[in-house]
């Protein structure tokens, strides 16, 4: 189980930055811009969570395995891959809760400081973030678990190679497969904890986020 693990945590080094700027990037542009074509990107955004992990697989499958670079460089079935393919059915979880936030934010304040002489960045920096930091964290907690615990998507794109690419979820499908149920079950156990101990995380973001209201 310990290499598994550590490939688990590898993965999670790798994404959690990218789903952080790329789903706050993605959910204030969608809370806050107007542009042609806004209706699609949001739909196209929701999709991946709708799909079955095994149908948003094999698309990703198909489509990058035609990609000239990615197919020279044999990124698929290797780490990699590993650590893409959780992104996709994890970053829509991390932009919905970016753009909710964003969107609760009264814009009067971020008016206020506009005519204050401050510019777009430091707007964002001294009013819309702080008061978005709790339901950015709080997305980010359980985009981080969705991308932990993903089955389908790695499976399709990285393959279940122990030592390479077999992640926690992945160790467990090979245990059962071999009829070790304890092993499984104590993956398993692991997982759920880590599971627990994000919701309680977003319990109280959540709680000072109502307090801040």
């Amino acid at each position: 189980m310990r290499p598994s693990f550590i490939i688990s945590l590898k993965v999670l080094a790798v994404d959690v930055p990218i789903l952080f700027f790329i789903g706050t990037l993605m959910g204030w542009t969608l809370a806050k811009k107007q542009f042609k074509g806004r209706a699609i990107v949001d739909t196209l955004v929701v999709l991946p969570i709708v799909l079955p992990p095994s149908v948003l697989g094999l698309y990703l499958l198909m489509t990058l395995s035609h990609i000239p670079f990615i197919r020279e460089s044999r990124i698929l079935f290797s780490f990699p891959a590993a650590a893409l393919a959780p992104l996709f059915p994890s970053l829509p979880i991390m932009i919905q809760a970016a753009k909710s936030g964003f969107c609760s934010v009264d814009e009067r304040l971020e008016q206020a400081a506009r005519t204050l002489g401050d510019n777009e960045l430091k707007v964002f920096c001294r009013v819309t973030f702080p008061l978005t930091r709790s339901s950015l964290m709080a997305g980010l907690a359980l985009a981080s678990m969705r991308a932990l615990g993903d089955f389908g998507v790695t499976l399709m794109i990285a393959g279940n190679i122990p030592g390479r690419t077999q992640t926690l979820p992945l160790y467990i499908y090979s245990r059962v497969e071999a009829m070790k149920f304890f092993e499984a079950n104590l993956a398993a156990l692991l997982l759920t904890i880590l599971g627990i101990a994000s919701l309680s995380i977003v319990k109280k973001l959540e709680g000072k986020h109502a307090e801040l209201s």
